[in-house]
């Protein structure tokens, strides 16, 4: 089973306090074995365009730059997309990432929501993306989500860097969210192979 997650700041890695949640996300993963595999997208110096007509015109140079990328998600059984709150919204990078995989690559795949403030915001981008980011990539997000609160205080490598209450309680939230997640991939496997969601005649929703 493979897990990719998705850091949707993109700010530089050295600013990135969702970089650093993904990177404790990705290493939980890990140790609590719950995948085979993981895979870190992150979005920090905003390496995607935005979309534009050529996608689905076939143009050459967005085939080029997505074809990489498209096949990570593709093989990918499962999603953490992880986002900061900026101005109480998802980062627009990682709005337009949606909008760029349309075959398939995220469709009937479940997927964890972990957003990121650095005071005691977090709930809006946690709405934002459930409401708008999964239309036509068919992204399922699973029920739980984790929102990660005064960031700066939680989830560092040092532990004198923490407030201990708050640490403690999230990595053990997180911990479990991904638990859920892992079943999740599992037995959406068992959907995808059904042959019930292939479609050439409605491509996207309504």
């Amino acid at each position: 089973m493979k897990i990719t997650i998705v850091s949707g700041s993109h700010r530089p890695e050295s600013e990135a306090q969702s970089l650093k949640v993904a990177r404790f996300v990705e290493r939980t993963l890990r140790e609590r074995s719950l995948c085979d595999e993981t895979w870190l997208f992150s979005l920090s110096g905003n390496p995607l365009p935005l979309w534009d007509q050529g996608i689905w015109d076939g143009d050459p140079a967005w085939q080029e730059r997505l074809a990489p990328i498209s096949a990570g998600l593709a093989s990918s059984d499962g999603f953490v997309v992880v986002s900061p709150e900026w101005h109480g919204m998802v980062p627009a990078g990682l709005k337009n990432f949606f909008l760029l995989w349309t075959r398939g690559e995220l469709a009937h795949k479940p997927a964890l929501i972990v957003t990121v403030s650095s005071g005691m915001g977090g709930a809006y981008p946690v709405a934002e993306l459930r409401m708008s980011s999964y239309k036509n990539n068919r992204l399922c997000y699973i029920p739980e989500h984790v929102i990660v609160r005064d960031v700066e205080r939680v989830l560092n490598d040092d532990p004198a860097a923490n407030d201990p209450e708050a640490d403690a309680y999230l990595r053990g939230r997180i911990a479990w969210a991904l638990g859920i997640l892992r079943e999740y991939a599992l037995a959406l496997r068992g959907v995808r192979a059904s042959g019930a969601v292939e479609t050439t005649e409605y491509r996207f929703g309504m």
